[in-house]
């Protein structure tokens, strides 16, 4: 599969590594270029200043929800491309959601650029979890995911296979509505409650 990875952040890091380990074909670009391409380097991906999602089938971007339309803008055309957000809609204490219940940071980027194939995933699992993953705790690490588009959903399943962890389908992109607040929560339960990073929300029983 080629990639293209918007970002060289702590998410952005731990996607790189487990994508390259699972012998994806891996482009970085980013704001910082050169945190793009020093990541680009240790990771054994490529590195690429513009026109990114060239080429690519999927393009992840690892940023924050506020960053993510303005990245996604400057890397080409992203007409028919499968674009992953992974982000939380955040407020500045990371403690509340400053979008919800009508609509979702998903769902505001997928109005943005209404080409591209816009699945949900990811943002329910901590950047430590995710970097030393696919394990926690003994146990394989669920990923969420939520789109529209079955072709788009299959793609990113077989992503999420790959590198290791366990895709859960959350059925339509509407329901990043739901998925946000969980990762809110999360990040409650690892900073706010003082649980630490090696948390990740899990159904008992899903199948």
């Amino acid at each position: 599969m080629k990639i293209t990875l918007i970002g060289a952040g702590n998410m952005g890091s731990g996607l790189a590594k487990h994508i390259t380990k699972a012998g994806h074909a891996l482009v970085i670009t980013g704001r910082d270029a050169a945190k793009a391409k020093g990541l680009a380097e240790t990771s054994g991906a490529t590195f690429k200043a513009s026109n990114a999602a060239e080429g690519a089938d999927v393009v992840i971007v690892a940023t924050a929800f506020g960053d993510a339309v303005t990245a996604l803008g400057a890397v080409g055309d992203l007409t028919g491309k499968v674009v992953i957000d992974i982000s939380n809609p955040l407020t500045a204490d990371y403690m509340g959601l400053t979008i919800g219940h009508s609509t979702s940071a998903a769902e505001e980027i997928q109005t943005a650029f209404p080409k591209a194939k816009l699945v949900k995933a990811f943002n329910t699992v901590f950047a430590q979890a995710l970097a030393a993953g696919p394990l926690l705790d003994g146990e394989t690490i669920p990923v969420y995911f939520a789109g529209d588009d079955v072709a788009a959903k299959e793609t990113v399943k077989a992503l999420i296979q790959s590198i290791g962890f366990t895709p859960v389908d959350a059925g339509g992109l509407k329901n990043a509505r739901y998925l946000e607040p969980l990762g809110g929560l999360n990040i409650y339960f690892g900073y706010g409650a003082g649980k630490g990073t090696a948390v990740a929300p899990k159904w008992i029983g899903l199948k």
